[in-house]
């Protein structure tokens, strides 16, 4: 009568309720990854026509805004970049000042001429035209002039004598 018991108690064969204990929730995990992973494609794939477009202004820590606009960019901030010049911007052609990629060039000749470099802006964007900037002046070893542009607005016409 107890070997009955015991044989009631246990089932006859083990294997197969822990296969399904197992195989179940291991196909449903699966099902998951894979419509997750169909999920993102599709997403994907519908928004690359879309644009963004950038905001105007975008407050930063500080109080300082980034502009954004047709003729204007780079960060506001009057207390990081306080000088300011308008001219026309070139490459730094000049083998004798090796300070700073690019160079603005104001009214008065050489001797006025800003030797330019940007942490924040691609300056390239910006060759050949007239434009007023905004910038941190740093010494130079041997340029004048040695600013870290922060904001550049693009001008309608240049400086008088450029």
């Amino acid at each position: 009568m107890e070997e009955q018991n015991l044989v009631q108690q246990f089932p006859q064969n083990p294997k197969k309720s822990n296969l399904k204990e197992i195989l179940i929730p291991t196909i449903i995990i699966l099902v998951i990854i894979v419509a997750g992973g169909f999920t993102g494609y599709f997403l994907s794939n519908r928004t690359k026509g879309l644009t963004m477009i950038p905001t105007k202004t975008t407050q930063l820590m500080g109080g300082a805004q980034v502009i954004q606009g047709s003729n204007e960019v780079g960060i506001k901030d009057e207390k990081a970049f306080k000088d300011t010049s308008q001219g026309k911007i070139t490459v730094n052609d000049n083998k004798d000042i090796l300070e700073g990629s690019y160079k603005l060039l104001r009214p008065g000749g050489p001797s006025q001429t800003a030797y330019l470099t940007s942490s924040v802006l691609d300056l390239n964007q910006f060759l050949g035209k007239c434009v007023q900037i905004w910038g941190e002046t740093f010494a130079g070893q041997k340029a004048g002039w040695l600013m870290d542009v922060g904001r550049v607005k693009v001008l309608d016409s240049c400086p008088e004598g450029l």
